[in-house]
């Protein structure tokens, strides 16, 4: 698996990473089930903080993608195929929705309609 984050990026790195995660999980780098390296060890590896680390799998954990699991580890969760990528999209949607004023509720009913 080949991570990179970009500190010319105007992007936050834990931003980066959490991308490059989902990344990965949608091509098929990480399948469910599969642990993820340390904290520690990811941030060694893209010479960035192990917080900086910590909070972009903290983001993915809260969006379904991880599992952390006292003394078994980061894993990546049994989400279908397309949770990562749909995930991603909602996220970019609702960060839309507020630049341009929109609220929760109107989002919703935005995707109502579609459906």
């Amino acid at each position: 698996m080949l991570l990179h984050v970009d500190p010319a990026d105007p992007r936050p790195l834990h931003e980066q990473l959490a991308a490059e995660l989902r990344r990965a999980v949608r091509l098929g780098d990480l399948a469910a089930g599969d642990r993820l390296p340390t904290a520690k060890e990811l941030a060694g590896a893209l010479g960035i903080n192990a917080n900086t680390v910590l909070r972009a799998m903290r983001e993915l954990r809260d969006e379904g993608l991880l599992e952390f699991r006292r003394g078994r580890g980061v894993r990546v969760s049994a989400l279908s195929p397309g949770a990562a990528e749909v995930t991603e999209l909602v996220r970019q949607l609702v960060a839309a929705g507020d630049r341009h004023g929109y609220r929760r509720a109107e989002l919703v009913h935005m995707i109502e309609r579609f459906g």
